[in-house]
């Protein structure tokens, strides 16, 4: 195992990122899709370097459902071809990051016989396409069988069920995986680094990028061959940097998901609706020792670093779990409720349903030749780096190169208690239920740049997305252990825990209960 000091240290890799007067790829974006790309790019050997404007899988890459999936209700529309390459994709993940990402049983549960052959013979063709990256054959069950594994579903009316099996994962422990691994291959990867325009030469043709760096204060313009446009729902802001009057790219889809207490939910199987009262999809999956309940898919027309749920998307989830749930969650019984967009491509015509909005990725290429990658999902963000990659090579004349990250192993480096530095006696349990400590807010900031409180109860621990009132309980703390580290004083101190409460307020249900 390299020093992980020096490979993602953001010290370190803001000199690099002086000391290079010119990179072969520069990718703004640190989410999912960005850091396939540098993964991807680095494996390669080329000279990578990635910048995000706040911190890595900010957005919606730290707010997905978790689920590393095929999209069952793809098939049921007919792309074929997105669910085989996602199942694919699928297979590789749960190879490749096997420390994060595993196999998950999910039940549908069947009302009719009609609904349960109708079920049934879906999945044993999602099964057939996964091929040799199978997770496992559906079943048909009975209601008995169905009670078993799942004691606290609503039963009455209950035909049976159908079992499948699809993949689960922690997301913004896999970014930093991610993350870490390209920088074991060579790339340079910095957090809060925000782009403020695109530089060109005089044909006209992106050559690189002024950005400034909200920790050191500083600017700086950075050279590189191919510049690529990787930040999400926010695709439009670099287009329009590049061209003003850019038509919209992409149109975001907001889902929302309710944390409860597993006391709900007594099975380590996940339950999936595929069909709700409006025609959309809802799961409720077991995670983190608690029962994640999502996801609504409402299309918006504005997008923000912090979007909040909608009080008809906590009452809809609300709703629907009370009908399949044996114990009736309600409002004071939710203990996180967090909001994330998808950078869905925008349609040729206005649309209301996020149905008729593509969900496959896409990538274009500007006159500038800047490359923008949008849309796609967690289960396929490799995929759409090697897509991407192998673009720019070909737009921009590169050197060709294959790509390696089919069977390249995602580096989870020491367990998370423990990132450089070893445990001992002397290491101080922070609370009761959460597996947070001193040494390990130490590590979060030393070898996997958190930087603030925020950084490292919401993406290095999943503490505000399992429960935000813990989370605001253990901020002073956090905030103390990291002032130390980073040494900083009583003024940021107070600062820091001021805007996590800001920031931990639309995680608390109280929050919405005043909009009530």
């Amino acid at each position: 195992m390299k020093d992980q000091s020096s490979l993602f240290n953001r010290d370190l890799s803001t000199e690099k990122l002086q000391q290079e007067s010119q990179w072969d790829f520069l990718i703004i974006g640190g989410g999912a899709t960005g850091l396939g790309i540098a993964l991807d790019a680095a494996s390669r050997g080329y000279k990578t370097l990635l910048l995000e404007q706040s911190d890595f899988a900010k957005g919606t890459s730290s707010r997905s459902t978790k689920l590393v999936h095929g999209g069952v209700r793809y098939l049921a529309q007919g792309d074929v071809g997105l669910v085989r390459e996602a199942l694919k994709e699928r297979g590789i993940l749960f190879n490749n990051a096997p420390h994060l990402v595993k196999k998950q049983a999910f039940i549908i549960p069947c009302f009719s016989w009609f609904s349960k052959i109708k079920y049934l013979v879906g999945l044993t063709i999602y099964d057939w396409l996964s091929g040799k990256y199978s997770f496992g054959k559906s079943t048909s069950m009975s209601k008995e069988e169905v009670q078993q594994a799942i004691p606290d579903i609503n039963s009455s009316s209950l035909r049976g069920g159908v079992e499948y099996y699809d993949g689960q994962f922690d997301d913004s422990r896999l970014a930093i995986d991610i993350a870490k691994t390209a920088a074991e291959h060579g790339g340079t990867l910095i957090n809060y680094v925000k782009v403020t325009k695109l530089l060109k030469n005089q044909e006209g043709k992106v050559e690189g990028v002024s950005v400034y760096d909200a920790e050191k204060q500083a600017t700086y313009n950075i050279k590189s061959k191919v510049v690529i446009n990787a930040t999400g729902v926010f695709v439009d802001e670099i287009l329009q940097m590049d061209h003003p009057e850019k038509k919209p790219m992409t149109r975001p889809s907001q889902g929302i998901h309710l944390v409860l207490d597993r006391s709900f939910w007594n099975s380590d199987k996940a339950l999936m609706i595929p069909k709700t009262s409006d025609g959309r999809v809802l799961f409720a999956v077991p995670w983190h020792e608690h029962l994640l309940l999502g996801t609504t898919d409402t299309p918006l027309d504005k997008h923000s670093l912090e979007p909040i749920a909608l009080e008809a998307e906590i009452k809809f989830i609300l709703k629907t779990a009370q009908q399949y749930l044996s114990k009736k969650p309600e409002r004071s019984d939710v203990l996180s409720v967090f909001a994330g967009l998808r950078p869905l491509a925008a349609p040729d015509k206005d649309v209301d349903s996020t149905k008729e909005i593509s969900r496959s990725h896409k990538i274009y290429i500007e006159p500038s030749e800047l490359i923008t990658i949008t849309g796609g999902k967690w289960t396929t963000y490799r995929k759409m780096a090697e897509d991407t990659v192998d673009k720019a090579i070909k737009v921009k004349g590169l050197d060709k190169r294959a790509c390696r990250t089919v069977d390249l192993p995602i580096n989870n480096g020491v367990e998370i208690s423990s990132n450089g530095l070893q445990a001992d006696a002397s290491d101080v349990a922070l609370h009761s239920e959460y597996k947070i400590s001193e040494l390990g807010i130490i590590n979060a900031v030393r070898f996997e740049m958190a930087r603030t409180v925020e950084d490292v109860l919401a993406r290095r621990f999943r503490i505000l997305f399992l429960d935000a009132e813990a989370a605001v309980k253990l901020a002073p703390e956090v905030a103390r252990v990291m002032a130390q580290e980073l040494k900083k004083d009583e003024i940021w101190i107070k600062e820091q825990v001021a805007e996590f409460i800001a920031v931990a307020d639309a995680y608390q249900i109280q929050y919405f209960n005043a909009f009530v």
